[in-house]
């Protein structure tokens, strides 16, 4: 079985916390795309985990870990998670994670650049989150850029590396007037950060090939939503790489396997970290009371998420790009304060009213049209079944499968992997 956990909308859905409950069922998680600005918050029996680059089966003694070639992988940060990690008692060891040899390396000069060019858009800025992540796909596609593999081999990545840092200080000094970064200094840094994890780089596309044909389960994690996607989401607002379903068997290394199952995560209301056009967003003490309760602040940044209700044309939208065989709803108890449940069930698009998402300049100009529903006003997170739930909370989420026309099989309760009511059938 071949699965990706997929977002559906602009990230921080709850892919983590689906990741880690559907692991056991599974011998192997692949992270597939994205790097460190992932923000993958798992709660188990061994406590609270933020995950920014390594997979969220990481956490199951007997998941076999990869993060495969699509990635890019600032060591620096891995150095520290793991560190982390292991200070928390998880075991991580070669056997247990596995780096793939053609994923790309962010240095320090790709969080240089990314800071420089945000500090200079000011209040046009793209909503980065600092960690260098579209400059060095960018230098991924420019063909300059060093990989997992490199660190194999020393010597020659030390010949190498003096000629890409002459070039990245074209920009750096002389174009945004900061003094220049040094070879001799990045040199050290892969040293001191990533030789550490020389025994973790193999190929893991070699891996997966003899895994798959030996009759494992492999699922496939994705980092954002569709919404975030560089080609399908709300552009130029998005991730620097490829957030849907269909490229997980890329990402992963396995290009030519098909996917068996995509699994679509969305919350019961809509969040977005970051800029760009985001309709349904409510302001003022409304969406205070809605971040305070959802507690939506970003697991990799810290920044308050911007918050609303949920947003029909958006998620039909997300469910289509990525292809989702079954959807998950997360976060529904924290709907349980409101007496009245905002729900973006259209947009106003210069006037004409749409289920339909668009794109550019149209998306920016949409106005949302809300419906209301009753609350339930009742704390749900201790419900692990669809008859357990309220009348008002099981019409609430009916009522989201008729708008979208699609069933709705699974809706977490709580963070806590056990917190959750299945409905229907489930995988």
């Amino acid at each position: 079985m071949l699965t990706a956990i997929v977002g559906i909308n602009w990230g921080d859905e709850g892919k983590g916390r689906m990741v880690d409950l559907l692991s056991e069922k599974y011998d192997i998680v692949s992270r597939y795309q994205g790097g460190n600005n992932a923000g993958h918050t798992v709660v188990n029996e061994k406590g609270k985990f933020i995950l920014n680059l390594l997979p969220s089966g990481i956490l199951r003694d007997e998941t076999v870990n990869i993060m495969g070639p699509g990635m890019v992988i600032d060591v620096e940060h891995l150095f520290g998670e793991v560190q982390r990690l292991r200070d928390a008692g998880i075991e991580i060891t070669p056997d247990h994670l596995k780096i793939s040899d053609r994923a790309t390396i962010c240095m320090p000069y790709h969080k240089l650049l990314d800071c420089l060019e945000e500090d200079r858009l000011g209040d046009a800025k793209f909503g980065s989150t600092r960690r260098g992540i579209s400059p060095v796909y960018a230098d991924k596609y420019m063909k300059k850029a060093l990989r997992m593999g490199d660190l194999l081999h020393m010597e020659d990545t030390k010949k190498r590396l003096p000629a890409i840092v002459e070039w990245k200080n074209l920009t750096i000094e002389k174009g945004y007037g900061h003094e220049p970064i040094s070879a001799d200094d990045m040199i050290a840094w892969l040293e001191k950060y990533g030789l550490p994890f020389k025994d973790y780089i193999c190929n893991t596309t070699e891996y997966l090939e003899n895994a798959i044909a030996n009759g494992k389960n492999v699922m496939f994690e994705a980092q954002l939503g569709a919404l975030r996607d560089i080609d399908f989401g709300i552009y130029p607002y998005t991730s620097a790489s490829s957030t849907i379903s269909a490229y997980a068997p890329i990402g992963a290394g396995i290009p030519s396997k098909k996917l068996d199952k995509a699994i679509g995560i969305m919350k019961a209301y809509s969040s977005c970290v970051g800029e760009g056009p985001f309709t349904c967003e409510l302001f003022g003490e409304e969406g205070k009371a809605l971040r305070d309760a959802g507690n939506e602040y970003g697991a990799a940044t810290g920044r308050p998420r911007r918050v609303g209700g949920f947003d029909i044309p958006a998620s039909k939208y997300g469910i289509l790009m990525q292809g989702a065989d079954e959807i998950a709803l997360t976060k529904l108890d924290v709907l349980s304060y409101l007496d009245k449940i905002p729900v973006c069930v259209k947009y106003d698009v210069y006037g004409e009213i749409t289920d339909v998402f668009p794109s550019g300049k149209a998306l920016e100009e949409a106005k949302p049209v809300y419906e209301y529903l009753p609350g339930w006003n009742k704390d749900i997170s201790g419900c692990t079944s669809w008859d357990e739930l309220p009348e008002a909370a099981k019409n609430y989420v009916q009522f989201l499968e008729k708008q979208l026309d699609h069933e709705i099989q699974f809706v977490s309760t709580g963070a806590e992997r056990e917190k959750f009511v299945l409905k229907g059938e489930w995988l």
